[in-house]
């Protein structure tokens, strides 16, 4: 992929973190208080069988397994944690809060694909952890305990999910829609019976209940997993950890100008040390190496090398 191929590509898979950093707000103002796992049901089942109707693609053989995996690290436990971290904690230090999971992946993709961690890497994860620390445990008013633990183990999800979908990859001849679809629907299955047992459905809904669901199912699942999912398959897993970061920062833009939200001064170098340790985690371009000494200069290759055939099959392509 060319440098801007992926530039692209980069830009449209940012698009899914920037639209679940509005998902703060959206729960705080919209949704009805107090029931993240309606809204992580709400947000997965309806979407999942949206896109299952218009694909009409289901799992084969160990995809039926790995779906569930998948479905219930990318959707269902990330979802239910991302949403009780919303209703506990201020939007930007809950998205803040998942911005740590870059450094998980580090060690998660060393681990499970084999990419390899360089002393700026074990350097970052050093930082993230600083910066976490700061961001929690200093602030001018105590933090939910719950929300903290729930929005680093929806980091923690998301992470291991990231390095799942990378290391697995899609099915052949499975298009991205069913694909998504297959773990937004696991999702949904997975928290429903919770749903029902634990919070139970809502007497009645406002019609911003109703518009705030819609939003969540059109914009924050259908539209963000399919963009998110295409970039994992498309970019380097670590690449696309960083993108998340664009959750945090839209959350905190909007907690700012909707809500009146500030952090204190530790507060503010905490999110600074994340950042900083997330610029150092991103990996740099390979330099480009000269020819080898001696090799001939571009268009002084001997006429039969010139000449050779294209690899493969029936010889060069049209």
């Amino acid at each position: 992929m060319n440098s801007g191929r992926q530039l692209l590509t980069s830009a449209v898979t940012a698009l899914a973190p920037a639209i679940w950093g509005s998902t703060y707000l959206v729960t705080t103002e919209w949704l009805p208080p107090d029931r993240p796992l309606l809204a992580t049901t709400v947000r997965a089942l309806p979407s999942g069988i949206i896109l299952l109707l218009i694909s009409r693609v289901l799992p084969k053989a160990e995809w039926w397994w790995r779906a569930l995996v998948l479905g219930t690290l990318n959707i269902g436990a990330f979802n239910l944690l991302l949403f009780v971290a919303a209703y506990r904690l201020p939007g930007g230090v809950a998205a803040m809060l998942m911005s740590v999971q870059p450094m998980i992946v580090l060690i998660l993709a060393a681990l499970l694909i084999g990419d390899k961690i360089r002393p700026v890497h074990a350097l970052a994860c050093l930082l993230g952890v600083a910066g976490v620390v700061l961001l929690v445990f200093q602030g001018s008013e105590a933090l939910d305990a719950v929300g903290v633990a729930a929005g680093l183990g929806g980091a923690a999800c998301m992470a291991t999910g990231i390095t799942f979908t990378k290391r697995w990859g899609r099915p052949e001849g499975v298009g991205l829609l069913p694909f998504t679809g297959w773990q937004l629907l696991v999702g949904g299955l997975v928290s429903l019976p919770f749903t029902l047992a634990v919070e139970g459905l809502p007497g009645s809904l406002t019609g911003t209940n109703v518009f705030g669901f819609g939003y969540l199912i059109l914009l924050g699942a259908v539209i963000s997993y399919a963009l998110w999912f295409r970039g994992i398959e498309k970019l380097p897993a670590l690449a696309v950890s960083f993108l998340a970061l664009g959750s945090p920062v839209v959350a905190t833009i909007l907690g700012i100008a909707f809500e009146d939200e500030s952090f204190s001064p530790a507060q503010m170098v905490g999110i600074v040390v994340i950042l900083v340790a997330v610029m150092l985690a991103q990996p740099r371009p390979p330099k480009p190496q000269g020819p080898p000494a001696g090799s001939a200069p571009a268009g002084d290759e001997p006429a039969v090398l010139a000449s050779k055939p294209a690899a493969g099959r029936g010889g060069p392509r049209s």
